[in-house]
């Protein structure tokens, strides 16, 4: 016991405190299976650089905003047969944030855009990447807020530092003045920096007037659409799907 004590006091004095979690699970294995001192050893580093890695990935997702239930494990692709499964697959795979290209998600309201936003997400969080989930609505209006208080460029520069930046329903609403421009800012600043995720329910050739500057939009998406991956969904609506099962319900009720 006393033995045992010291080790708790030495291991919380090097930050190893979390060794004490499986240190009497080990011992007994150790003892069991006969283990080396150095196959102890291993099986005790093991379990701390897991603990740790999985501390990291709780902390960038909890850093990115993202919904911890929206996972590739959770979506349901039988449900819309549509969606290319393969190339979703490559893409969690993460090739493009690495490349720092981007990945734009096209398709009408409710296919599942945000889900598989949020879920790449999270396989880009779990291959060590730092993430950041939002819609581009509050990004601007986060960004245009900093104009009042001088904070613009350290907003701006939350933006910049993410590996991934997903940017939900452009085009759900119309963008404002100075918007376009600081939509703008977001993607040249990270071009060739850092990849973005966009998903919009509109086509790409329509994206042009949200930009409400013919140059800015140019500009802007030359660099968006340079070497990017494009995941087009089409089909029926999950939340429609929902609704009718409601009024099934609701009827048989």
């Amino acid at each position: 016991m006393e033995l045992k004590h010291q080790l708790a006091s030495q291991l919380r004095h090097l930050r190893l405190s979390g060794v004490l979690e499986t240190l009497e699970a080990r011992n007994r294995q150790a003892i069991d299976d006969r283990w080396s001192y150095l196959e102890f050893l291993a099986r005790i580093l093991e379990d701390e650089v897991e603990r740790r890695s999985q501390k990291q990935l709780c902390l960038r997702l909890r850093r990115g905003s993202l919904n911890s239930t929206k996972t590739l494990e959770g979506f349901d692709f039988n449900f819309n047969p549509n969606i290319n499964h393969q190339q979703v697959l490559n893409l969690a795979a993460c090739e493009y944030v690495r490349e720092k290209r981007n990945l734009l998600i096209c398709g009408p309201t409710g296919v599942g855009k945000s889900h598989l936003s949020q879920a790449l997400g999270q396989e880009a969080a779990r291959q060590g990447f730092d993430i950041l989930f939002t819609s581009v609505q509050k990004m601007l209006q986060h960004l245009n807020g900093g104009r009042a208080d001088g904070s613009w460029e350290r907003r701006m520069a939350n933006y910049l530092r993410p590996d991934l930046l997903i940017l939900d329903d452009f085009g759900l609403k119309s963008i404002q003045p100075p918007g376009p421009e600081d939509l703008y800012d977001v993607i040249n600043e990270r071009y060739e920096h850092g990849s973005i995720l966009l998903t919009s329910n509109r086509a790409p050739n329509e994206w042009a007037d949200l930009f409400m500057d013919p140059l800015l939009a140019s500009a802007g998406l030359d660099r968006l659409l340079d070497r990017a991956e494009v995941l087009i969904i089409r089909g029926p609506s999950f939340r429609a799907k929902g609704r009718m099962n409601l009024l099934e319900e609701a009827q048989m009720g």
